[in-house]
């Protein structure tokens, strides 16, 4: 590649669009024409199964939604990820208490995502369930290829490097976050968040029965609502709002038999939230 030293400093540039200039400039970067991003896997569906939802309640849920997905392993191409539930939940409250920065409770929630994908892959292991590491997602076609279901863990690699949050010292980019990026890095088909309600309601239901069901909402529809709590992370919205390959993802319920195949289907079938 050719090299360019500038006249002033004799500093020495590789010749590109990007040659000298500051990454951080809005001027720049609202100048800067890039390519569409590049679907690497548009056939794929991301399907996250909720930790303290699904994988916290053992044989009364777990081998309900593990024998949904086997059964779906034919028709469709499913990249499985976990969260981590109640034990993360203790282990962060654990941490909180001996004054632990965020770096290092992010680092606690990830042990535990990694014990439930180990735990969701050996349940599917005689369906070709296979417990992957985060950076070999670009070996996906060859699992494919060999009739393999892969499951890796939802929790993001921020880790030591998380991002201490506005109020407290809980990582704010957790496993909905981080199987939402991951639907977004390889372009995915959908991405389906399998919990154990319906969807979003304007209250928790749990506590309200009453409350209203939420089926369809967009990102700013949401952030007008200013509801005290969300059935996904917070930041998920502004992913949702940002990405050029994620148009919407959607809540169901994984206690439910057959929602998972309808949301793989692309039927409505809990609640979607989209783009503006």
């Amino acid at each position: 590649m050719a090299l360019i030293r500038e006249r002033d400093s004799h500093r020495l540039h590789i010749k590109s669009i990007l040659m000298g200039e500051s990454l951080v400039s809005e001027r720049f970067l609202d100048s800067l024409e890039v390519a569409p991003q590049r679907r690497l896997f548009p056939d794929v569906s991301v399907i996250k199964i909720g930790g303290q939802s699904i994988c916290d309640r053992g044989k009364q849920a777990l081998p309900g939604v593990c024998g949904e997905i086997a059964e779906n392993k034919d028709a469709h191409k499913m990249l499985i990820m976990t969260g981590g539930g109640t034990r993360s939940r203790h282990i962060y409250a654990i941490g909180l208490e001996l004054g632990m920065p965020t770096g290092i409770i992010a680092a606690f929630g990830s042990s535990v995502s990694k014990q439930n994908a180990l735990l969701v892959a050996t349940l599917l292991s005689d369906h070709g369930g296979i417990e992957i590491d985060q950076d070999a997602i670009m070996k996906l076609p060859n699992y494919f290829a060999q009739g393999g279901i892969p499951v890796t863990h939802g929790m993001p690699p921020y880790d030591f490097f998380a991002i201490p949050p506005e109020k407290g010292r809980i990582p704010i980019h957790r496993t909905d976050v981080g199987a939402l990026l991951m639907a977004d890095l390889i372009g995915a088909k959908s991405c389906i968040f399998v919990k154990d309600e319906r969807g979003l309601y304007a209250d928790d239901p749990k506590k309200d029965p009453q409350a209203a069901f939420i089926p369809k909402a967009t990102v700013s529809e949401l952030e007008a609502m200013a509801l005290d709590d969300l059935i996904i992370e917070r930041p998920c919205l502004d992913i949702i709002r940002h990405s050029q390959v994620i148009d919407s993802v959607q809540i169901v319920n994984g206690l439910e038999r057959g929602n998972i195949t309808r949301a793989l289907a692309g039927e409505p079938v809990g609640t979607i939230i989209t783009k503006d």
